[in-house]
Formats: C-alpha cells, sequence, structure tokens
C-alpha cells in the first residue's frame, strides 16, 4: 500500500472525455485516470483478464462510464472497475483520486 500521492497530470490536461496514466511511485502500479463529466476515477491500468494496459489504445466510452481492453474486447465500469463483458470475470481495483494544487493525483491503496 502506498501512503504518498502520485501526480498524474494537471487539471486542465483531463478534460471530461479524457484519460490520464501514470505510476504509482512507490509500488510501481500504474494507474490510468478517467475524468467523467467532472467527476474523477481511477484504475489500475491493467486488464484483468491479459494484464494489458487499459490506455494502451484502449476506448473510453464517457457515455457509458466504460474503458474497453483493446487486446480482446473487455469492458469494465471505470467508476468501480467491475466486468461488463467477457473475457475479463475479475475486477480491475479502483484507486482514490484527488485534485490538489492545480494537479490530479492517485495512488495505489491497496493493502
Amino acid at each position: 500500500m502506498s501512503e504518498t500521492w502520485t501526480f498524474v497530470c494537471a487539471t486542465e490536461e483531463l478534460l471530461p472525455g479524457e484519460m490520464r496514466s501514470g505510476f504509482d511511485e512507490v509500488t510501481g502500479t500504474p494507474i490510468v485516470v478517467f475524468n467523467l463529466d467532472g467527476d474523477l476515477y481511477a484504475l489500475e491500468d491493467r486488464c484483468s483478464h491479459a494484464e494489458f494496459e487499459l490506455s494502451a489504445a484502449g476506448t473510453f466510452d464517457a457515455d457509458t462510464g466504460s474503458i474497453e481492453c483493446v487486446l480482446h474486447g473487455a469492458r469494465f465500469d471505470i467508476r468501480e472497475g467491475v466486468p461488463l463483458c467477457g473475457p475479463a470475470y475479475a475486477p480491475v481495483p479502483k484507486f482514490p483520486v484527488k485534485v490538489e494544487h492545480g494537479g490530479v493525483w492517485s495512488r495505489d491503496d491497496r493493502d
């Protein structure tokens, strides 16, 4: 678990309907942050089916609040990380997000 917040991007670099990725500086966990109509959500940037980066050409659908893994087509709800269709059946870990000092921050808070 990381107690240290990781800077992902400046707030103006994450507009509604966009996503940005980074790495937790303590755990090395890849994180992707989404802006869904002004609300920010963060997930581990790794498909639970094939461990492929979700942000690597993945499709963020702001209308449904989901991300599709480009590798095999698994989709996940960005708010909770739950899979919406196969071949993924396990959720993607969800992380906290905060906006502070003009930046978007997240961290891997798993025990």
